[in-house]
């Protein structure tokens, strides 16, 4: 591994790069990012968990999961009518109901009543409006991304915890990736760095992650698959 001012760097195989994410991951868990009681979590605890849902996983492929996860990460966010769970066409209806309650309450002689009802309808009609240009900006990002973007640059993510970056290189017959992660808190990147080197002292053999396919051993054996293990990403040898 390579450390530096930009982050941390390895370069390898696929294995290697997924190796690298899983000891970031587990030096941000162990600096106490993921839980929101601690002081990191409280800041940083949300953008763990988009970190962790990104990094690449050994049963991954970089063309095409990376790729989707990083357009998904990379589109533009929801705004109050998406959250709300609302088309643009069902918020155009509501504003144009509170258009009509406005009239009838200026009719009944309740000017105060008419101004809120329009000033609601005013915000429907925006709220439409935002909805439907974030479904068109997301649709133009997801054909650019994935069919542009992902030939000229490097397949990223970017929050307000880490930024990283993996490239892909063909030398020979075999694949090289480089994988540079950065944390972009300076007292947090200190306290990674650090546990990373423990790693290096402590650990003789990463054990990588492997997403374990559990519904044929139901079907043979005819029972439930035992609990995973709560922590079975690193291991000592003795």
């Amino acid at each position: 591994m390579e450390e530096s001012i930009s982050g941390f760097k390895v370069r390898g195989d696929w294995g290697d790069i997924v190796e690298h994410g899983e000891r970031i991951t587990r030096a941000l868990r162990d600096a106490g990012v993921h839980d929101p009681d601690q002081d990191y979590g409280a800041r940083f605890a949300r953008a763990f968990e988009e970190w962790e849902e990104w990094r690449p996983k050994a049963h991954e492929t970089l063309d095409t999961d990376v790729s989707e996860k990083t357009a998904d990460q990379a589109s533009v966010e929801e705004g109050k009518g998406e959250k709300a769970g609302k088309e643009p066409d069902e918020d155009i209806k509501t504003a144009g109901e509170k258009l009509s309650e406005s009239y009838e309450r200026l009719e009944e002689d309740d000017p105060e009543a008419a101004v809120g009802n329009w000033r609601e309808s005013i915000d429907y009609v925006a709220r439409a409006a935002d909805s439907a240009g974030r479904k068109a900006l997301r649709r133009v990002e997801d054909t650019v991304y994935q069919n542009v973007m992902t030939q000229l640059a490097p397949y990223y993510f970017d929050n307000e915890l880490v930024s990283a970056n993996i490239q892909q290189s063909t030398r020979g017959n075999g694949e090289e990736f480089v994988f540079e992660v950065n944390v972009n808190d300076d007292v947090l990147k200190e306290d990674v760095s650090d546990l990373l080197a423990e790693y290096e002292d402590e650990i003789d053999r990463w054990h990588v992650e492997v997403e374990k396919d559990t519904d044929a051993a139901e079907a043979i054996e005819g029972v439930e698959p035992p609990p995973e293990p709560e922590d079975n990403s690193r291991s000592t040898t003795n």
